[in-house]
């Protein structure tokens, strides 16, 4: 697996009960998998030499994140090397303007969109039609938050296109909600989906997601699995795909994001759900059968744990376990900054109510908003 991060982790932890043998290129020894793994490889994966030498004693390569540069992993398949999922399909998460289009082609649903170059290139577009505000961003680079600008003037424009790389625009949504769908597909067509699930952003950030979402018209949920099914088979995803989503405030659902890998929107499978995103990750990759993705409980919810001011978090464990003996707490071995992901929790049961307040308790105690 490239990437160090916490989703290699988590899928590291998944493949153990497997046997699987995990090979890990990490940026340093204090990225969270390459605090667990024991085959650590520290590398930039940027360099092609050191991809080749990392991978050529891999049955099959895979990803934390998408930044692997496309013509690297082509010449690793030149290599014989199984790279899952493929260049062809990962461009579609790591270029925002190829994804569009090749949504556009396969009728998949979308706000309006358009590559722009200058900020008269954003006002023109807006006037195109609604006019500001619009949502600006980097076609490369960006998450949770980052390389995104909301634009309500001409003079707003002039940000993004600093970075000197081309610039997305999209029309404001009016949206109720975020959603995710989440899939997973192998090498022979096999593909399994996962209940469409809420996601609750703050400041860009996901904070909360609730499996299933609440209140959703059970015939937009299969409409929103469809979709998710269709762009794996169309795009060639191996692996595991999960589409972000708007639902729109007239009862439609639109495509926001893809990405190719586990994903912060699938965390809750891990405790909620009969085989996690992780698990069918690795299975996927391995091509061996897919596991159920149905969910153990009526609700599950996931709270991120976010770093504050309160740097041990471990400290809050004697009373988040004891207030809570069914809570489940993840968290990654990382330093405790503001606003970093350091770990997530996960709630369940018949009540989402309780549900929620539980694991919005258990992720404010261990930030330290919560001392009670």
């Amino acid at each position: 697996m490239v990437g160090g991060g916490q989703l290699a982790r988590m899928t590291h932890e998944a493949g153990i009960p497997l046997g699987i043998r995990f090979k890990l290129l990490s940026d340093t020894p204090q990225d969270s998998a390459a605090q667990v793994v024991s085959d650590v490889v520290i590398g930039d994966y940027r360099d092609l030499d050191t991809l080749r030498e990392f991978a050529r004693e891999c049955d099959v390569l895979t990803f934390d994140h998408e930044h692997v540069p496309i013509e690297h992993l082509r010449a690793l398949e030149a290599d014989g090397i199984p790279v899952r999922p493929g260049p062809d399909a990962l461009v579609h998460a790591q270029d925002k303007g190829v994804m569009r289009a090749k949504l556009d082609e396969l009728g998949a649903p979308c706000p309006r969109h358009r590559i722009v170059t200058d900020p008269a290139d954003v006002t023109a577009f807006a006037e195109e039609g609604d006019g500001f505000p619009v949502i600006l961003k980097t076609v490369r680079g960006g998450y949770d938050g980052k390389g995104v600008w909301f634009v309500r003037t001409q003079a707003d424009a002039e940000a993004p296109f600093k970075a000197g790389v081309p610039v997305l625009a999209e029309e404001k949504v009016d949206f109720t909600r975020e959603l995710a769908a989440n899939i997973v597909r192998s090498p022979h067509g096999q593909a399994v989906a996962y209940p469409v699930v809420e996601s609750r952003q703050v400041d860009g950030v996901c904070d909360t997601v609730i499996a299933p979402a609440p209140g959703l018209d059970p015939q937009l949920a299969g409409q929103a699995q469809e979709l998710a099914l269709r762009i794996a088979a169309a795009l060639g995803v191996v692996g595991h795909l999960a589409v972000e989503l708007f639902e729109t405030t007239d009862g439609r659902i639109l495509v926001n994001e893809l990405a190719m890998r586990p994903h912060n929107s699938g965390h809750w499978t891990q405790d909620g759900a009969i085989t996690s995103q992780f698990a069918n990750h690795v299975r996927a990759v391995l091509d061996l059968p897919l596991g159920d993705p149905r969910p153990r409980a009526r609700w599950t919810v996931m709270a991120n744990v976010l770093g504050g001011d309160y740097p041990d978090m471990y400290q809050a464990y004697l009373h988040c376990m004891a207030r809570d003996p069914q809570l489940k707490i993840h968290m990654y071995g990382k330093d405790v900054k503001p606003g970093r992901k350091v770990g997530h929790v996960n709630t369940y049961g018949d009540d989402l109510d309780d549900a929620l307040e539980r694991a919005r308790h258990a992720a404010g105690y261990l930030r330290g908003t919560i001392n009670e």
